[in-house]
């Protein structure tokens, strides 16, 4: 199992995307400022139950993305359904952001999840992050049923993505 792969960001700079448990302590920095955005940003914490195991593969994974070894960011995803794959917490950190990173997060995961044998990933965000929204709608998802907690919650925005052949980064996989 590879455990890093690295990409290289607009600036030039490199980040490296490691495979960490969820319980481990940059994971959980990490998701606690993510935790922080939701509260700035919806005036409380994401609900969503949320185990440390569910993002263990082959069930899922989790991302920490550094850059010169300092965390930068996160993303995962975890088995929704048969065939799916839903992604969650993707963040970049406020100085490492407009770089790209991102999107070689978020395509990390998708290539994870093609190669765990997923067809489709789904996420689901809100209306106070138009970044997040700008970022999906440029990566082809598209709004999809909504689902869990936040279904029927007016600001809740639901999106999905099928995964094509060719996802997949060369040498690379986070699946297993």
């Amino acid at each position: 199992m590879s455990t890093s792969a690295e990409r290289l960001l607009r600036d030039g700079t490199v980040a490296t995307l490691r495979l960490l448990p969820y319980d481990h302590p940059v994971a959980h920095d990490l998701v606690e400022q993510v935790q922080a955005e939701y509260v700035q940003r919806y005036g409380g914490r994401d609900a969503a139950v949320v185990e440390a195991a569910e993002f263990l593969p082959p069930r899922g994974v989790f991302l920490a993305a550094e850059i010169d070894g300092e965390p930068a960011g996160c993303g995962a995803w975890r088995v929704v359904s048969p065939g799916v794959a839903e992604i969650k917490r993707v963040y970049v950190v406020p100085r490492f952001r407009r770089r790209g990173l991102a999107q070689g997060i978020v395509a990390a995961l998708e290539d994870g999840a093609a190669a765990a044998g997923h067809r489709s990933v789904v996420l689901n965000t809100g209306r106070e992050q138009p970044e997040a929204l700008a970022l999906y709608a440029d990566l082809g998802y598209g709004p999809i049923e909504g689902y869990g907690i936040y279904a029927c919650s007016p600001g809740a925005v639901f999106l999905g993505k099928d995964l094509g052949p060719g996802t997949q980064m060369e040498g690379t996989s986070w699946a297993s």
